[in-house]
């Protein structure tokens, strides 16, 4: 019961601040990011401490070694998350912005306007930068946020939202940025139906508790669903290209949902591709799980599964596929796809079109690797995460996608007839 009130607590204080910040200056919420940008990087040594307690006790529980890298924090990342909370400041500030305006025949003037969403409870796990990249979007965009990072991580994010709210001072109300000072699960079940206060609930994670937040919460959910990423190199591709571009999606940092989860090759280029590209695979320690047509070009691969076809590893494991054409590739990744992010590698334009038209992922590629599915990447300063839903937003989320919108309406005396 105690902990029952402490959640309720913690929102009702989310939702009370909420309309301060949506009113705050954007020049005071730049102020307040690039405040806990610097605070981030002038405690490196205290994050990294508070980390490796995190390190440690993943280590002790046997957790794979992708996974850990997912939990570690080394200067260099602390500093790219400092850069995206400065980026995120150096972006246009979307709330109150006019998307469109028109005019009636009787004179009204009717525009949409972006609005802050209001209070949002992003529940996570692994990587601590969730934290800072969540508090930062939230704050410029004018919401309230409330964090539940996993236990896995919860030495690590209690570091980073203290030096975050110690940055803040008093330019916003630290009500606004709440985190959940608790590893019991049941903390999750109390915030799922708190409606009253939370506007809009956002899962990341694993696929067991995406379904459960869905299938559980009473508010609505953006769900950042698991990430079976395909590559497809085509009869058309350059094959130095497509060799580069495949081994940057699967080994570059595999533990990520970004990362290639099954390689498809147009059986005309197989023989020629195939040897080479898994045998580079084979040095950098992936394992290789084949079908048939694979396994007759390099007989040393293991045997695909049918439940690999659909299976996001998080590891050095990947799928291969021999497939017939653009055709037999676009029909796998609808069937086995997470619509996440997939590439085609090919130097044919009509067959590139093809792709992009006809595969429903929230991004979709040509000629290069699917790891850039990021909002640093891609110029959104940070994400709240990689949406697969088709409402209200898709792919990764930035400012814009933690607005909604109202009609304004002006008028000089109309009244309906």
């Amino acid at each position: 019961m105690e902990l029952r009130r402490k959640i309720e607590e913690i929102a009702r204080k989310a939702k009370n601040a909420q309309p301060i910040v949506a009113r705050t200056s954007t020049e005071v919420k730049n102020q307040v990011l690039k405040s806990m940008a610097q605070v981030l990087e002038k405690n490196i040594s205290y994050l990294e401490k508070e980390n490796k307690k995190d390190i440690v006790s993943a280590e002790k529980r046997g957790l794979s070694s992708a996974l850990i890298d997912r939990l570690r924090l080394t200067p260099k990342r602390i500093k790219e998350m400092s850069a995206c909370l400065k980026e995120v400041a150096d972006l246009p500030d979307p709330v109150g912005e006019i998307i469109k305006m028109w005019r009636r025949p009787n004179g009204l003037k009717i525009g949409k306007m972006r609005v802050p969403i209001g209070v949002i409870a992003i529940i996570y796990e692994s990587r601590p930068n969730v934290t800072s990249d969540c508090v930062g979007l939230c704050i410029k965009s004018g919401n309230a946020v409330i964090l539940r990072g996993g236990s896995e991580a919860f030495n690590s994010n209690r570091a980073i939202y203290n030096i975050l709210i110690s940055a803040a001072g008093n330019m916003i109300p630290q009500e606004a940025i709440q985190f959940v000072p608790t590893t019991d699960r049941k903390a999750v079940d109390y915030l799922l139906k708190l409606d009253k206060y939370i506007d809009l609930l956002i899962p990341r994670g694993g696929q067991s508790l995406i379904k459960y937040v869905t299938a559980k919460a009473r508010m609505p959910v953006i769900k950042h669903y698991k990430g079976v990423c395909h590559v497809y190199v085509d009869r058309d591709a350059d094959l130095e290209m497509a060799m580069k571009i495949c081994f940057n999606a699967k080994v570059q940092r595999p533990g990520v949902c970004n990362a290639m989860e099954t390689l498809l090759v147009d059986e005309k280029i197989a023989q020629e591709f195939l040897p080479l590209m898994l045998e580079k695979f084979r040095e950098a320690g992936v394992e290789i799980r084949g079908c048939k047509r694979t396994k007759k070009i390099v007989p040393w691969v293991k045997d695909a599964r049918e439940s690999d076809w659909y299976a996001e590893y998080l590891d050095l494991i990947l799928a291969v596929r021999v497939v017939s054409g653009v055709d037999s590739a676009i029909e796998h990744i609808r069937k086995y796809g997470s619509n996440h992010s997939d590439a085609i590698v090919t130097e044919d334009y009509e067959t590139a079109w093809k792709f992009l038209e006809e595969v429903d992922s929230s991004a979709v590629y040509v000629n290069a690797s699917t790891r850039f599915t990021d909002g640093y990447q891609f110029g959104l300063g940070a994400e709240m995460g990689i949406s697969t839903d088709k409402i209200h937003a898709r792919g990764p989320m930035g400012l814009e996608e933690l607005t909604t919108y109202k009609y304004i309406i002006f008028g000089d005396g109309q009244i309906r007839k």
